[in-house]
C-alpha cells in the first residue's frame, strides 16, 4: 500500500494496523534533478572580491597579528619582571639570611670569649690565692724556725 506523502522524496508504506494504532515506514527518496531550478538562480553568485577589499582584509590580518605579538611581548616582559622580582627577592632573604648567621656567630663567639675570660680569671684568682696561701704558710714555717733556735 504505498501512498503518496507530503513530499515527492517521501514515499510512505503503510505497515499493518495494531492494537496500539497504526505503523508506518518511511522511505526517504533520492533528490531527481529533474525538473529542479538551477543552482545558479537559488543562490546569490560569488563574486571575486576586489583588489581593495583584499588589501583590507590583509591589513586588518596584520594589524591583528601586531597587537598580538603586542600582547605576547607584554606577557613575556611582564613574566621577565616576576623573574627579576623572584631572583631578586631570594637574593636579599640570602642576603638578610648571612647577615643574621654572622650576627648570631659574632654574638656565640663574644659569649665564648666573656666566658673564657671569665675562667681564666677565675683560675688565675685561685692560683694567686694559693701562691698567697703557700707564701704564708712559708712565713709562718720560718717564724717557727727562728722561734724554735
Amino acid at each position: 500500500n504505498a501512498g503518496e506523502g507530503p513530499s515527492k522524496n517521501v514515499e510512505v508504506i503503510e505497515l499493518n494496523k495494531r492494537a496500539s494504532g497504526q505503523a508506518f515506514e518511511v522511505i526517504l527518496k533520492p533528490p531527481s534533478f529533474d525538473g529542479a531550478p538551477e543552482l545558479n538562480t537559488s543562490m546569490p553568485q560569488r563574486r571575486d572580491p576586489s583588489l581593495e577589499e583584499i588589501q583590507k582584509k590583509l591589513e586588518a590580518a596584520e594589524e591583528r597579528r601586531r597587537i598580538q605579538e603586542a600582547e605576547l611581548r607584554k606577557h613575556l616582559a611582564e613574566k621577565r619582571e616576576h623573574e627579576r622580582e623572584v631572583i631578586q627577592k631570594a637574593f636579599e632573604e640570602n642576603n638578610n639570611f648571612i647577615k643574621h648567621a654572622k650576627e648570631k656567630l659574632e654574638q656565640k663567639m663574644e659569649a665564648n670569649k666573656e666566658n673564657r675570660e671569665a675562667l681564666l680569671a677565675a683560675m688565675l684568682e685561685r692560683l694567686q690565692e694559693k701562691d698567697k696561701h703557700a707564701e704564708e704558710v712559708r712565713k709562718n714555717k720560718e717564724l717557727k724556725e727562728e722561734a724554735c733556735r
